[in-house]
């Protein structure tokens, strides 16, 4: 048993997420609570304890231990001379959208999906073109017909998919992934599959990796896979690249190289290889815990919260909110939200505009503290429709 609900203080400890004033209350940013397990704290203290920091290299453990966890946990075959290092996922996508394709050609996604994901393809010179991800008030599911017309038009070259999905909280099933699969190779665009969400299932229910779904999609990919989330490892800067197309590899290598993302620093290699060795235990406990966070949430909002619906989902450790009876506008919402009762949420828009009426709440935390963030939510809520009421 692993005590998930022990309270941790981040406070003074230049957390991007926990740099806050005291009383505030962060739930936004996509960065666990928790501590590290016991394995991975330990080869971080050996690594620190050494004394000396220079320059490292990738040994093949390292490959191994990305290879051993995906095929125990989730069933998939990846080759350790399919794989290269790199020093983050964001950083990844960034470099192998320079490399893969040209400026002002299209790189599609499924919006509302990762910000980063704007970020990586906006700021090299790429247009987004977004197969919009269709709500019908309870769930999202992927319009088929507009992803083939836009995958069909000449100056798409690549797609970004997120698998399962941030922040709808959707598992793709295979035979979705092989029909985009198919898609693709139709009409020659290559997928980069996100995959860094990929332990946060509910329990009973699994992912199925892109690389897995078809022959074709696992020829025509690039999987981004990392323990940066699951382990809350996410400031050693460490990421693994499948290919299986030996050119695809080609290219992802010199991505990672050209932009010098290829190099690991020296406490990533033992922690990453301590994670996916030796810590299954510890994964299984923190994937019920947070599961149940989830129902708990769900249940709170959609019973006690006026205006507001939580949606149902079958992964990550995100919560999405739909809060258009309440107000349209997102930004505005979290920033009231937040000067009312200190509690930050991630604003849906900055997801695409399919998430403007809508907010990302992360379950990752103390139950204590998700008790917290109910409670503010709900009196937040219950705050800004009374404001609404007197400007009428």
């Amino acid at each position: 048993m692993f005590n998930l609900d022990k309270m941790t203080d981040r406070r003074g400890t230049v957390s991007y997420k926990w740099d806050i004033p005291e009383g505030e209350l962060p739930m936004w940013v996509a960065d666990m609570d928790f501590e590290a397990p016991e394995p991975v704290k330990n080869a971080l203290i050996r690594s620190a304890e050494h004394g000396i920091y220079g320059y490292s290299i990738t040994p093949d453990a390292y490959f191994e231990a990305y290879r051993g966890y995906w095929s125990r946990r989730h069933g998939v075959e990846y080759k350790c001379e399919e794989m290269v290092y790199a020093s983050g996922i964001v950083a990844a996508l960034s470099s192998l959208v320079r490399k893969l394709t040209t400026p002002a050609e299209n790189v599609l996604i499924q919006a509302p999906v990762f910000n980063l994901f704007f970020n990586s393809v906006v700021n090299n010179g790429r247009n987004i073109l977004s197969s919009d991800l269709v709500y019908d008030g309870e769930g999202y599911e992927i319009d088929f017909d507009d992803l083939e017309r836009k995958l069909a038009d000449p100056q798409t070259s690549l797609m970004i998919l997120c698998n399962p999905h941030n922040p709808v909280g959707k598992i793709w099933s295979r035979e979705e992934l092989s029909r985009i699969g198919e898609l693709c190779k139709r009409y020659s665009v290559t997928v980069l599959s996100d995959e860094i969400h990929c332990d946060f299932t509910r329990p009973g229910f699994e992912y199925t990796p892109f690389y897995a779904a078809s022959d074709t999609c696992r020829d025509i990919s690039i999987t981004l896979i990392s323990g940066s989330k699951t382990f809350n490892i996410a400031g050693l800067q460490s990421a693994c690249l499948v290919a299986h197309d030996p050119a695809l590899r080609h290219k992802a290598w010199r991505a990672v190289n050209t932009d010098e993302i290829g190099e690991p620093n020296v406490f990533a290699v033992g922690a990453n290889i301590a994670a996916f060795c030796e810590c299954d235990g510890w994964v299984d406990e923190l994937r019920d815990y947070t599961f149940e966070n989830r129902d708990i949430a769900y249940k709170y909002i959609n019973e006690r919260i006026e205006g507001v619906k939580a949606l149902s989902g079958n992964a990550t450790y995100l919560l999405w909110i739909d809060i258009s009876a309440v107000c349209s506008d997102s930004e505005a919402f979290v920033a009231r939200l937040g000067e009312l009762t200190g509690l930050y949420l991630s604003a849906g828009i900055g997801y695409g505009e399919p998430g403007r009426s809508f907010v990302r709440l992360n379950l990752a935390t103390q139950r204590e503290r998700l008790m917290d963030g109910l409670s503010r939510l709900e009196r937040g809520v219950a705050l800004i429709l009374a404001e609404k009421k007197q400007d009428i």
